[in-house]
């Protein structure tokens, strides 16, 4: 199932859900229960195959958080 981010209108805050499809109805705001909420469009890691040994978008980065 993909995770779908959302930000709340009601209380500007984010959140994430776990849905079966696009198509799936809009969970409530887990922080203030509003059904008033937007879809965000959300980047994703993609994993390269081949020679470089199933290296990951994120390989470029150090524990620190750095880049």
């Amino acid at each position: 199932m993909p995770i779908y981010e959302y930000r709340c209108q009601a209380c500007r805050k984010r959140t994430s859900a776990l849905l079966a499809s696009w198509s799936s109805e809009n969970p409530p705001c887990s922080s203030c229960g509003s059904t008033k909420v937007h879809r965000l469009v959300s980047t994703f890691a993609t994993v390269r195959g081949g020679e470089e040994g199933g290296a990951s978008d994120f390989d470029d980065f150090d524990d620190a958080g750095g880049g």
